[in-house]
């Protein structure tokens, strides 16, 4: 019996996993993708305006750290001049945001 409960508890947690991934891909598409694109790169037309970084590069993803991301990703981002370049996430939880930027991390080739 424990055996048993053990196991569903295991799978649940997987499904949960699993559920948590494809939310932040949709989370991903519906707020980010306008800007950084479907596939990170930063090749679209507002992102190439407003110079977002290419997820897909190596360096660029070694060179940006988690807690950075997350902040950018809650906050904001600004200009020198105080000119927005990204809206913070208001209808996001912590999870959310987590999940945001582990997503990004998989663009990296």
């Amino acid at each position: 019996m424990k055996k048993l409960l053990l196991a569903g508890i295991v799978g649940l947690l997987a499904v949960t996993g699993t559920a948590r991934a494809g939310d932040a891909k949709a989370q991903y598409e519906q707020t980010c993708a306008k800007c950084h694109g479907a596939d990170g790169a930063g090749d679209t037309r507002m992102g190439k305006k407003l110079g977002a970084k290419d997820y897909t590069d190596a360096k660029v993803q070694a060179d940006l750290k988690d807690d950075v991301a997350f902040k950018s990703i809650k906050e904001g981002l600004k200009d020198a001049d105080g000119k927005n370049l990204m809206k913070p996430a208001e209808d996001l939880s912590d999870d959310d945001i987590k999940g945001l930027v582990a997503y990004m991390r998989t663009f990296k080739k």
